[in-house]
């Protein structure tokens, strides 16, 4: 196999690491020996597995500014497009602010053909409003000096045609622009979320082991993908929207000016009225989206580890337990959300607010100033279509801004993963060993997975090529940390470990872990078929090999009784096959892959003692000139070894084959004694 799909990928890098995938299996907290870890699992009360609360308190909001800073940075690869996208939208945006100036137009065009039909043919507009002063009709003589007409000429519907037309083919041209920018910004929002879930992936493949014994699974999975998505929507949406909006405000500021100062004036008010209200709920409602994001992290983690462990909850009937706490999670997230979208949905009622006061004063105003004759209707349309068009976007702002905040509450779970410390890099230029036997020497390592807590100190040991080592000793003992460190899946405190006469720290991850397989007692098949789990141990494989392996871990026997045999398909869970047989398909994995150090980590322990007899015959050609490390709970499987190491808090305290440390009658004659009583007493 080249990598490990689980853990393995969590530890970084390609691994042979056939067996569990997962980070209990890998990470020094396998069921037979739970090593502490470098910082205490946030699991909320009660710890991990099923029955422990996964939730974490609702972390304060970090500076907005920085990480939208940082999010918006990473768009700079698609800068050349962005210059694009803002050009198309500035030419789209000034041509829908043209259009309601050239309306305008077409309204006094219309205005002035209605009222020419009501004077007489023949006088000259001047005559008539003299005419209008002399009879005391001012307000009447104010009103025609606004517009310009021609007495009794009507409709000018040649020019209204021309006016209507161009009106047309103005917002079809800011239509197109707008598709334009909208097609353009998709490909770069699209392209940069692409990059950031690329670098994501590539932060996984980089994170120590420790990190993912610190992370719960759920928790790990929503910031990939549901803050990731979130994010995405969030830019879709409010980079448009937010370039478009702006660039409407200035434009229609501009032409509100040209046309009236004075109602330009007025309109300007609901700015800061805007700003007022959009900052006094931004800073309320991106606390509440932090936490929304937050507890919708906390509810998957739940959900995952309720159902990975569903058999579990049954067999201890704790479902009405996982129910209760999933309503207190559920209830929680319902709890945040609501906050978060009701206080952030205020924004828009306010700007409609604000924009009806203002569009009842212009209305007001604009409407005297026509009586007066100082502005003419068309202009006073144009002016009401603008504030509309003033006021849209600034709600529109402010309704982005909960969508923006939103985006960067989940960039900022994004970034915290992106942040989290790296394994150390492998050294440049790496050694290689000089043979491919497998001779390990571990001259006195030190490790601990906590300053406080020495776990394994001042340990030496010599395995030589074709030996079996056994490693026993009592849960916790550091029996699962010791090949963890093989596999460099935790660095040395001190001392070192050499393969093949090379230390391993030299060597890089990818070569290191190519030179060793793992089967773990926790078992890792993917969904796809036996043919491809099997294989997944070598891609280079033949037909002939794969076969060959399935034959000797005794896969072959029960597979022709399956439906469709070495395809038949194993579903995610791979609880279509017994877990016997699952145990046997890693087996298989594991003699195709054919490593120099083979690691069994409780391999057998899911088969029954009649396959387990075969399977331990099959191993012994699989470790033949190979260096084989055994961990093993029932004794009885381990009496064939080169090599039996009894450790008890992370020392050897007794070394040698199974009859010499029976007669010694230490440790492990008190191991192998309590074991074999507790069978007869029971």
């Amino acid at each position: 196999m080249s990598e490990a799909r689980g853990s393995g990928a969590g530890a970084g890098g390609p691994a042979r690491e056939v067996g569990g995938g997962t980070s209990a299996g890998a990470g020094g907290t396998a069921a037979d020996d739970a090593a502490p870890v470098r910082t205490p699992v946030r699991r909320g009360p009660g710890g991990g597995g099923p029955f422990g609360g996964a939730g974490m308190p609702a972390e304060k909001s970090k500076a907005f500014g920085p990480s939208a800073k940082r999010l918006l940075g990473r768009l700079r690869p698609e800068r050349a497009l962005i210059v694009v996208v803002t050009l198309l939208a500035v030419v789209s945006v000034t041509l829908s602010v043209l259009g309601p100036r050239m309306l305008g137009s077409a309204t006094n065009l219309i205005f002035a053909g209605v009222l020419s039909k009501q004077l007489p043919a023949g006088e000259t507009q001047a005559q008539v409003i003299a005419a209008l002063r002399a009879s005391g009709k001012s307000s009447q003589a104010d009103l025609l000096g606004g517009v310009t007409l021609t007495p009794g000429a009507g409709i000018d519907f040649t020019q209204l045609s021309v006016v209507l037309t161009t009106v047309l083919l103005i917002y079809i041209a800011a239509s197109v622009f707008s598709w334009a920018q909208s097609y353009l910004l998709n490909g770069v929002v699209q392209r940069t979320v692409f990059r950031l879930r690329g670098d994501v992936e590539d932060k996984i493949n980089t994170l120590p082991l420790g990190y993912f014994d610190t992370m719960p699974r759920g928790e790990l999975l929503s910031r990939v993908t549901n803050d990731i998505d979130n994010v995405s929507q969030s830019l879709q949406q409010s980079l448009s929207q937010i370039m478009t909006s702006l660039l409407t405000v200035i434009g229609v500021i501009t032409m509100m000016f040209v046309i009236s100062p004075l109602l330009a004036l007025i309109a300007l008010v609901t700015i800061p009225l805007t700003l007022f209200v959009t900052t006094m709920v931004a800073k309320r409602s991106q606390k509440l989206f932090v936490a929304q994001w937050k507890h919708t992290g906390t509810l998957n983690a739940r959900i995952e580890e309720s159902y990975s462990g569903h058999a579990l909850v049954k067999v201890f009937g704790r479902h009405r337990e996982i129910t209760e706490v999933f309503r207190q999670k559920n209830d929680e997230l319902y709890k945040a959300s609501f906050g978060a979208q009701f206080v952030s949905g205020i924004i828009m009622p306010s700007m409609m607010f604000i924009g009806n006061l203002v569009y009842v004063a212009i209305a007001v105003v604009g409407g005297l100033m026509v009586a007066s004759g100082s502005l003419s209707l068309g202009d006073v349309q144009a002016f009401i279509q603008y504030s509309r068009q003033f006021t849209q976007p600034l709600s529109q702002l402010g309704s982005m801004a909960n969508v923006l905040q939103s985006g960067v509450a989940s960039a900022e779970r994004v970034f915290e993963l992106l942040d989290a410390d790296d394994q150390i890099p492998d050294p440049v230029p790496a050694e290689t060993p000089a043979g491919d036997r497998g001779r390990l020497v571990f001259e006195n390592v030190s490790f601990r997975y906590t300053p406080d807590r020495p776990l394994i100190d001042d340990l030496s040991l010599v395995a030589l090529p074709g030996q079996t080592v056994a490693i026993v000793g009592p849960t916790g003992a550091g029996k699962t940390t010791l090949v963890n460190l093989i596999m460099r899946f935790y660095e040395l405190d001190s001392g070192r470990i050499t393969l093949d006469g090379t230390d391993i720290a030299s060597m890089t991850r990818d070569d290191l872990r190519g030179r060793t397989g793992m089967v773990l007692q926790d078992t890792w098949l993917f969904g796809g078929t036996i043919h491809d789990n099997i294989a997944y141990g070598n891609p280079a494989a033949t037909e002939e090999q794969i076969l060959a392996a399935a034959q000797a871990t005794y896969v072959d026997r029960f597979v022709h009784s399956l439906p469709e045999g070495y395809d038949t398909v194993l579903n995610d869970e791979a609880d279509n096959v017994s877990a016997g047989e699952k145990q046997l398909i890693t087996i298989a994995r594991a003699f195709l892959a054919q490593p120099s150090v083979l690691i069994l980590d409780e391999a057998t322990s899911s088969v029954d003692t009649r396959t387990e007899v075969l399977v331990q015959r099959a191993m012994s050609a699989l470790r033949a000139d190979r260096t084989s490390f055994v961990i093993a709970h029932r004794l009885s499987t381990i009496r064939d070894a080169d090599l039996i190491l009894v450790m008890e808090a992370g020392r050897i305290v007794e070394q040698g084959t199974h009859e010499v440390l029976l007669a010694a009658g230490g440790a492990y004659a008190n191991l192998y004694n309590a074991q074999f009583a507790a069978a007869l007493s029971d």
